[in-house]
C-alpha cells in the first residue's frame, strides 16, 4: 500500500453530542510499549516520580547508521519503535523484525508538528536560493508521513502505512485507525507512534519550549497475540469522538465493565461533571505533547492495567475552544468490544 497522509479522523457527531464510534469486530490488544523522552528510560517512569540514573539522552541515543539523514521526529520515533517491538517480542538479537508477519504489520503515526522544522527550512531556502538550493536528501523529510515511512523501512513492515495529524485528538484517533485496520483484515498488527520533536519552529508556534517526546504502542488482534504467546498489557475497548468533552467522556465511561481506576487527562484535571478519582495529567509533567499525547496515554494506561491490576483506564483529550473535537478511549483488562 502506498504511504498516505490522513488529515481527518472518524466522523464527529453533530450538535455537541457524542456517540461511540464503531469498534472493530475482533478484540485488539496492546502487546508492547516504548518511549523516547529525555531523562526517562521507559513508560514505567511516567508512573513514578523517581527519575532513573540512565534515562534517555537524545544527544547520544539518536546516533548511528540507522539515524543518519533523518529528521528529528523520525529519529525519536525509531528509538521508541525499537523499544516497543522488542517489548512485544518481535525483534531478534540483532534488532531485526522476526517472524513471517512483516507484510501484515502496519505503521500508524500521529504527529502534528513533526515535519514543521524541515518544511520551514525548505521554504526559507526556496525564498533565498530558489529550488536549486534544495538538497534531494532532505526532501523526503518534508512529508507528513515521513515518520511512519522510516519505521516501516527500518523493520521491513509492508502493511498499511499512514499518518494522522488532526490536532489534539490525533493520538487517540491513530489508535482507533490501527484497530480498524486490524478489524477489517488489512493487517494483523500495527505499530502506533506518537511523536513531537523539540525544534526552534515548534517553540515559536507553541509560544514556549516544545519537548522531545515519542511513544510507540504495538497493537494486534487477540488471536495473533495468542498464537505467538505474547504477553498482553490491555485490551482496546470503547472509543468515542465528539464535539464536547464532558459528553464524550461520559459516553465512553458508561461502557466500562468496571469502575474506572485511572483517568489520563490532557491539560485538564477532569472534564466538567466527571466524578473525582485518581487522575494523571501527562502534559503537566512533559509539556505540550500535541499528537503524541493520545499514544502516551494508551501506553501508560496499558502499563497501569498490567502492573496495578486496574480493571479499566480512561484516556481523553481535546474539547478546548481551539480544538475541533474531543476523543476518549477506554482500556480494560478484558475484551469489552
Amino acid at each position: 500500500m502506498t504511504a498516505a497522509e490522513v488529515t481527518g479522523g472518524p466522523d464527529v457527531s453533530p450538535a455537541g453530542s457524542a456517540v461511540p464510534v464503531g469498534t472493530a469486530p475482533n478484540a485488539t490488544v496492546v502487546t508492547g510499549v516504548g518511549l523516547a523522552v529525555p531523562g526517562l528510560r521507559s513508560v514505567h517512569d511516567l508512573l513514578t516520580d523517581r527519575l532513573p540514573a540512565d534515562g534517555f539522552d537524545p544527544a547520544t541515543a539518536l546516533k548511528g547508521r540507522e539515524m543518519r539523514n533523518k529528521d528529528r521526529a523520525s529519529r525519536l520515533a525509531l528509538y521508541a519503535a525499537e523499544q516497543a517491538l522488542g517489548d512485544a517480542g518481535l525483534l531478534d538479537g540483532k534488532g531485526h523484525f522476526q517472524g513471517a508477519t512483516a507484510h501484515v504489520t502496519a505503521v500508524v503515526a500521529s504527529s502534528n508538528l513533526g515535519s514543521l522544522q524541515t518544511v520551514c527550512e525548505f521554504t526559507d531556502t526556496i525564498a533565498r536560493d530558489s529550488v536549486t538550493g534544495l538538497s534531494p536528501l532532505g526532501l523526503p523529510q518534508t512529508s507528513s508521513n515521513v515518520v511512519a515511512g522510516w519505521v516501516a523501512i527500518r523493520y521491513g513492515l509492508r502493511g498499511p502505512n499512514l499518518t494522522v495529524c488532526n490536532g489534539a485528538t490525533s493520538g487517540l484517533d491513530a489508535l482507533h485507525w490501527a484497530r480498524n485496520l486490524i478489524g477489517a483484515g488489512r493487517c494483523r498488527r500495527a505499530v502506533v507512534l506518537g511523536v513531537e520533536p523539540a525544534t526552534e519552529h515548534a517553540d515559536k508556534l507553541l509560544g514556549g519550549t516544545a519537548p522531545d517526546v515519542a511513544c510507540a504502542v504495538v497493537v494486534e488482534s487477540a488471536a495473533e497475540a495468542a498464537a505467538r504467546r505474547a504477553g498482553v498489557y490491555a485490551h482496546l475497548s470503547a472509543y468515542t469522538r465528539g464535539a464536547e468533552l464532558a459528553s464524550t467522556v461520559a459516553v465512553t465511561e458508561s461502557l466500562a465493565p468496571a469502575p474506572v481506576g485511572l483517568r489520563l487527562t490532557g491539560g485538564l484535571a477532569r472534564p466538567p461533571g466527571a466524578p473525582a478519582g485518581q487522575s494523571l495529567d501527562l502534559t503537566a509533567r512533559l509539556g505540550e505533547c500535541s499528537g503524541a499525547l493520545g499514544v502516551l496515554q494508551a501506553a501508560v494506561g496499558a502499563l497501569h492495567i498490567r502492573t496495578h491490576g486496574t480493571q479499566a483506564v480512561l484516556a481523553f483529550t481535546g474539547g478546548a475552544d481551539t480544538d475541533d473535537a474531543a476523543a476518549a478511549l477506554l482500556l480494560t483488562n478484558e475484551n469489552n468490544e
